[in-house]
């Protein structure tokens, strides 16, 4: 059988990517500077295709192509790793990145 597990490897703020000057004018109010969701590290088993349980729903709609490929035995030949990807969420404001690894019985 097949797992996949997905891992926090990186988070970016709005200062990261844009210092003081965002392109868009923000309600601090509503939005945190960085993914409140997730947290620097945490680690989400994948057996099936269902949204792992505390997994960001927008995130793993994004990364999802990603996740099938792995899951079904593929690799990236610009990857040395056989089996691992990494893949982000597309919030323009606040991404975060996942490393994705095939993990095989």
């Amino acid at each position: 059988m097949t797992t996949a597990k997905i891992t926090v490897i990186k988070k970016m703020s709005m200062t990261d990517l844009y210092g003081d000057n965002p392109p868009v004018e923000i309600n601090k109010k509503m939005v945190t500077p960085e993914c409140d969701q997730l947290e620097l590290g945490q680690e989400f088993m994948l057996e099936d295709f269902n949204c792992p349980v505390g997994f960001c729903h927008w995130a793993f709609a994004d990364i999802q192509r990603d996740l099938v490929h792995i899951f079904f035995r593929g690799n990236y030949p610009w990857i040395k790793d056989k089996g691992c990807a990494v893949s982000c969420c597309t919030d323009g404001l606040r991404p975060v990145f996942f490393k994705i690894e095939r993990i095989e019985d």
